[in-house]
């Protein structure tokens, strides 16, 4: 497995825990957002769709063990987790063009705080950042929100959480856990 180590030498990944898209809901998204005509921002490889819970950032390859361990622990919900991805969005500080749910449910709340503090003590905290679900459709966007023929509709139906490594532009899944 290739890996890719900082300035000091030491090996690192570049981690994030997210909700993966089936194949049909790839090809879905990827097709609703070619009917966008979308004029700016370079589309995200629909292979790549997701929905992020927790981004780790570079992790010491050391450390990979007690993240996964940490994980492995974490308290899910007992309801199923469903996410209806509805709202078009641009956001203009992370210049993207988002999918992002009118309501967030109280389950998906419940897991990302569970998961933010079973990686607490190992110095990982997005304290600063309020979690917002969404599924990143193109990066490096500068439009305004674009007019949608169709209505976006789509639904995660969450079977598992994974931890992902992103490694030259493709997400790699490297665990899962059931929900």
């Amino acid at each position: 497995m290739e890996q890719d180590t900082r300035e000091s030498g030491q090996p690192f990944k570049r981690l994030f825990f997210a909700f993966d898209c089936t194949p049909a809901q790839r090809r879905g998204i990827a097709q609703w957002r070619s009917d966008l005509g979308l004029s700016s921002g370079r589309p995200v490889p629909s292979s790549n769709f997701h929905l992020t819970l927790m981004f780790l950032g570079a992790v010491d390859t050391a450390q990979l063990p007690a993240v996964l361990a940490a994980a492995a622990a974490v308290k899910v919900p007992s309801q199923p987790i469903s996410v209806a991805l509805d709202r078009l969005e641009v956001w203009r500080s992370a210049k993207a063009l988002v999918l992002a749910p009118s309501q967030t449910p109280a389950t998906l709340r419940h897991l990302v705080y569970n998961l933010q503090q079973a990686l607490l003590p190992l110095g990982f905290t997005e304290a600063s950042r309020e979690f917002r679900p969404h599924l990143t459709l193109a990066r490096d966007y500068q439009g305004q929100v674009p007019e949608a023929l169709v209505a976006a509709e789509f639904t995660l139906r969450a079977q598992n959480f994974i931890l992902f490594e992103s490694r030259k532009g493709r997400y790699w899944p490297l665990a899962q856990w059931p929900l």
